[in-house]
């Protein structure tokens, strides 16, 4: 059988299993969402209970006509599915397919929508009798099924090159932005262009932004004192610098992981991703314990210098410093894995032609590093712009455009279009600096990990360079230690600023242990909330990455209409700060056909799309390196485009696949912004029960609780690089010996 006829084979195989799958759960799986009942409790009334049946039995038996648009789909999808591969089969799948997809989530919407401005249609169907409820289990498995067979139905019509599985990834991961991340941003800031009394309107978007708070330039005017600048040139100034400090700072410290002493590699791995697996607020708090008015540093100046302690650190600087702190780290794992893999070879071939260290590394080196350089300043100008509990931490008088937006939300003003309209500005700023990356990278190659053997050593640093690097990383790498030695002291002393008695009374307060009657238990009054969050970020974690890579290499690998906008896609949750993430989750989410507030989904999903960017730059970076020969080899050698990915591709990006998963699960760990109006007393997070305790005065149970959670996500940080472990690119290590 010939290599072509065995592709067709199993794309054939995986259109019938598709089809298996959506007809299956159509019939023998809950179609609608059950708050109450787990699937297994529901299972044995699929056949029959109004709450608890199946698709086919709700439309035959409960009414819901509008069904049978998935009867149609699958049916249209069985006829294609019976002909051979070619453009008539495509036809029946894609118009299967898309009838399906299309028709369920049309009517889904139609029906179960409130306030979406479709009130003469819903009024309609109430008029009928119909009612719609949040999707379940087997209507998702459904659309999934739906979407895969208009996936390949596109394919076989010669869209995507023939290749069944990446025309069925891109409709997939399209339909999940599209679902995610398009469809709750839109619905927040459609308020923009909306006037007080609900309507649309051309003049409200000016109105709440044509201002001088948020356009003002009078920082500017060094006559007129006092004066600030507008809110959106405070976060485009603070996002450029913290980007750009982040990126140095990020890459100085994997050149010497990478390039320096073996020495330094473990420890400097540990430190600099110490920032990372922190609840933000606690850098904050270290920050003015050293800092602040009444901070060590201004009392040893006092002391020493009688300089009178001033509130200096609160603003623009402290911000800054807090940023670079927190987002050093993200620049460095996404450095780390583009710096060890640049060819060795480029470099012994410079040397050979009698190129010095230096003079290899600025022309050689460093500009195989533009592009892990400019995704790193991408994410860190997204991160800049997006964070919100630094600014508001030690921000002082200096507002941008994340705290005006938390306050227009929560404050007494309650302005939700003005909050919306700030948010358009972010989106604005993410998509300027989107557009200059991509066209400052073009259409170059970056090439240094091919099917060639690449058994070179790493060239050590110029002399000069490595000074200068320990110069700078070593003191902010102590200082890293030092932020972290004061702000962690508070779990274990009885009162911070009072008494200084060690005490391990607020570790026992949350995460006490007791023997019952039937064993253990928890009654520490924390263990609720941490289980529940190491169970939401473990199920997040995995997908984030999966997901990010396999967007990383549709966009790396593949060609397609609207490439751009589905990058661009990918991008977007990280340009919307938290705060408007999560109350857009709760718009889009809290009706049918998506019913998802209140629930532990929710909160999962939004730690899926909120950290995805990370993946999918990370990936975006490594595939940049990864020379296309090693694919066409693996398709020479008959394998399908899954099994390359699979068992090619991603053995050689486990450093972005270890950056992912380790961003994703961390930050899931330590988010507060995003998923503070997700929460729930059932689904509560460590962060948010921090934050209580907090606002409660009680900050020696909020210190302690964060370090255990340090302690758990260091532990989780290692089981996953055991899991997943290291790139082997058949190099020897730096300073072994040719002989």
């Amino acid at each position: 059988m010939s290599h072509q006829a065995r592709a067709l084979n199993r794309a054939q195989s995986a259109i019938r299993g598709w089809l298996l799958l959506g007809g299956l759960s159509f019939t023998l799986l809950p179609w609608y969402f059950l708050a109450d009942k787990s699937v297994l409790e529901a299972l044995p009334g699929v056949l029959g209970g109004a709450e608890t049946a199946g698709g086919l039995i709700q439309m035959l038996r409960h009414g819901k006509a509008w069904l049978a648009f998935a009867v149609v789909g699958l049916l249209l999808g069985g006829i294609g599915c019976a002909l051979p591969a070619g453009r008539a089969q495509g036809r029946w799948l894609a118009l299967g397919g898309g009838i399906g997809a299309v028709g369920l989530l049309a009517s889904g919407f139609a029906i179960g929508t409130r306030g979406w401005s479709f009130d003469w249609l819903t009024a309609s169907f109430g008029a009928l009798g119909l009612t719609q409820f949040g999707i379940g289990l087997g209507a998702a498995l459904t659309l999934v099924a739906l979407l895969m067979l208009l996936g390949a139905g596109i394919a076989r019509l010669g869209g995507f090159r023939g290749d069944v599985f990446v025309a069925s990834s891109v409709v997939f991961c399209g339909a999940l932005m599209a679902l995610f991340v398009a469809l709750p941003v839109l619905k927040a800031l459609a308020g923009a262009f909306l006037d007080d009394a609900g309507r649309l309107s051309s003049d409200a978007l000016w109105e709440r932004i044509g201002n001088e708070r948020t356009w003002g330039l009078g920082c500017l005017n060094v006559v007129g004192g006092g004066q600030r600048c507008g809110v959106a040139w405070n976060t485009l100034f603070l996002a450029l610098l913290t980007a750009a400090g982040t990126t140095a700072l990020g890459t100085m410290i994997a050149l010497l992981a990478e390039r320096g002493s073996a020495r330094f590699k473990k420890p400097l791995n540990v430190l600099a991703l110490l920032p990372i697996i922190t609840p933000p607020f606690v850098v904050g708090l270290g920050l003015i314990l050293l800092f602040g008015r009444a901070g060590i540093v201004n009392q040893l100046l006092e002391a020493a210098f009688d300089i009178t302690p001033t509130r200096w650190f609160y603003g623009a600087f402290g911000v800054w410093l807090a940023q670079l702190f927190a987002f050093t780290p993200i620049a460095f794992m996404i450095m780390r894995g583009v710096v060890a893999g640049i060819g060795a070879s480029l470099e012994e071939a410079a040397q050979t032609l009698r190129a010095n260290r230096r003079i290899t590394f600025l022309t050689i080196t460093l500009p195989l590093l533009a592009p892990g350089l400019a995704n790193a300043f991408l994410v860190g100008f997204i991160e800049s712009i997006a964070d919100f509990g630094n600014p508001v931490v030690v921000g002082g008088q200096f507002s941008v455009l994340s705290t005006d937006i938390f306050f227009a939300i929560v404050g007494a003003q309650y302005d939700q279009g003005r909050a919306a309209a700030l948010a358009l500005i972010l989106s604005a700023f993410a998509l300027a600096v989107f557009v200059a990356q991509r066209r400052l990278l073009g259409s170059t190659s970056y090439t240094t990990v091919s099917g060639k053997g690449d058994a070179g050593v790493p060239m050590p640093l110029p002399d000069g360079l490595r000074r200068v690097i320990i110069a700078i990383t070593l003191p902010w790498l102590a200082f890293t230690i030092v932020v972290y030695l004061f702000a962690f002291a508070g779990g274990f002393v009885q009162t911070w600023g009072r008494d200084y008695t060690p005490t391990l009374h607020h570790f026992i307060t949350a995460f006490d242990v007791q023997r019952g009657e039937f064993g253990l238990v928890f009654s520490g009054t924390a263990w609720n909330s941490l289980f529940t969050t190491l169970k939401l970020s473990a199920i997040a974690a995995p997908l984030c990455a999966l997901l990010g890579l396999l967007i990383a290499w549709l966009l790396a690998r593949t060609q397609f209409r609207g490439q751009s906008a589905f990058e661009f896609g990918a991008l977007l949750a990280f340009a919307i700060p938290g705060t408007v993430l999560g109350v857009s989750y709760i718009l889009a989410f809290n009706v049918p056909p998506f019913e998802l507030t209140g629930t532990g989904l929710i909160i999962v999903l939004c730690f899926v799309f909120r950290n995805l960017p990370v993946g999918v730059r990370a990936g975006t970076a490594a595939f940049k390196q990864l020379d296309k020969s090693l694919d066409e080899a693996s398709a020479m050698l008959r394998a399908s485009t899954a099994t390359t990915l699979r068992r090619v591709v991603l053995p050689l990006l486990k450093p972005a696949l270890v950056a992912a998963l380790v961003y994703s699960f961390v930050r899931s760990m330590t988010t507060v912004s995003a998923v503070v109006f997700l929460v729930t007393a059932e689904n509560e997070l460590a962060t948010t029960y921090i934050i209580g305790r907090v606002g409660n005065g009680d900050y020696g149970v909020a210190l302690a609780y964060c370090t255990v959670l340090i302690v758990l996500m260091s532990l989780a940080i290692a089981l996953i690089n055991a899991l997943v472990g290291e790139r082997r690119l058949g190099r020897r290590a730096l300073g072994v010996s040719h002989g």
